[in-house]
């Protein structure tokens, strides 16, 4: 089981700083475009600045829903894309493992890179004695009020000419919606006793939730920040071992990645639920997460439905 390390958040940037609005830019035809390239690798944070910059803009998003970001490879067209981006949103800290060659040839090329991960002061994960940043600030909404005000302002940074209200307005009234959305899910979660405030998950990725919303990660079926990494027998027994101690009624596992190993400990002598959360990308139209604050108070409900 992993230890998390918290650090306090820190707001960096006012919305009531943010100045700029973002003309059209090019479109798939290759046509000549007035404004700038905006590329998103994954679908939440393409979700986000399709928000924050509504019609002002074209975004292009690398990633499709269901996606899993950990191993997500893109085509030569999106690679080429990325280099050639005028502006360049990625989460950071390697959470787009298959993108991380192309992204740091982008910035070789002169793309501006903005990174989420920039935004807030990052939890770690401790994984075998080895301490490394958690790449899951989308976990919880109020460290994505962060994400949103910090990407909304270097945008418009690297805007400035393109400085009106109706951009600042735009912005002030998605983040109010993140603001809501953290309120929403605390109230959502109320129902959930303090002894039920555990999660057992398919991979370490809920830190910022379990934090804001004061829940504990008992552990993990894969003890890594990665869907990539592979869990060992002995692992998965031991966890299954204090899983039937503390009477943990499910398991959350990620609908971007397979659930077999979830499926299993879930058979390890353990009464307990699989229960399938978009934890790392959005879903298909009509899936329940098909936006950003979807996906959250879809995860909220689950959550509260399994563990009250």
């Amino acid at each position: 089981m992993r230890t998390i390390l918290f650090r306090s958040l820190a707001v960096l940037v006012l919305v009531s700083g943010l100045g700029g609005g973002l003309a059209a830019c090019g479109t798939d035809d290759g046509s000549d475009a007035s404004g700038p390239r905006i590329v998103v690798t994954t679908n939440i944070l393409g979700d986000v600045v399709e928000h924050l910059v509504g019609d002002q803009a074209e975004v292009e998003v690398i990633m499709p829903p269901n996606a899993d970001p950990h191993d997500f490879a893109p085509s030569a067209k999106q690679a080429e894309a990325m280099r050639t981006a005028d502006l360049l949103v990625v989460n950071g800290e390697g959470f787009e493992a298959g993108l991380v060659d192309t992204i740091e040839a982008a910035e070789e090329d002169g793309a501006t890179v903005v990174r989420a991960t920039d935004a807030v002061d990052l939890l770690l994960l401790v994984e075998d004695g080895e301490e490394a940043n958690d790449p899951h600030v989308f976990t919880s909404p109020a460290t994505m009020v962060l994400v949103a005000e910090t990407i909304a302002a270097r945008l418009a940074e690297e805007v400035p000419t393109l400085d009106t209200p109706a951009y600042r307005s735009q912005v002030e009234a998605y983040v109010g919606e993140l603001r809501a959305l953290d309120q929403e899910v605390e109230a959502m979660l109320s129902v959930v006793p303090p002894e039920h405030r555990v999660l057992v998950t398919n991979h370490d990725v809920f830190g910022y939730f379990a934090t804001r919303y004061d829940f504990e990660i008992l552990g993990a079926v894969i003890p890594a920040g990665t869907t990539l990494a592979e869990p060992s027998s002995k692992g998965i027994n031991e966890l299954a071992t204090v899983i039937a101690e503390a009477g943990v009624p499910a398991i959350f596992a990620d609908t971007s990645s397979p659930t077999r190993v979830a499926d299993a400990l879930a058979g390890e002598g353990t009464d307990v639920e699989v229960v399938e959360l978009f934890s790392e990308s959005l879903g298909e139209p009509g899936s329940g997460a098909d936006t950003y604050i979807e996906l959250m108070r879809t995860n909220a409900e689950r959550i509260a439905t399994a563990l009250a």
